[in-house]
């Protein structure tokens, strides 16, 4: 699967079926060229003048399914909210 068809798809947390948004990017370790982690951009902030606030980090090991159209994480959307970058 490459990177342009994983931002296509909405990620879901499967605890509380709250919808996170859709993927922004993806995180590797570049010595293995493992996927470590999703990064979804967070709701914006101020209708959506002053940028994005949060994004999302999920671990690889939260993803429960890549579906069609949907990924299913197992995360609660408190637990993964970080600052951004």
């Amino acid at each position: 699967m490459r990177i342009s068809e994983l931002k296509q798809k909405e990620v879901i947390s499967a605890c509380d079926c709250k919808r996170l948004g859709f993927v922004g990017d993806v995180d590797f370790d570049i010595c293995d060229g493992s996927m470590k982690a999703l990064i979804v951009p967070g709701p914006g902030s101020f209708c959506g003048f002053l940028g994005r606030e949060k994004e999302y980090v999920i671990p690889y090991c939260d993803i429960c399914q890549v579906g069609d159209d949907i990924i299913l994480v197992n995360v609660k959307r408190n637990d993964v909210e970080a600052p951004v970058r």
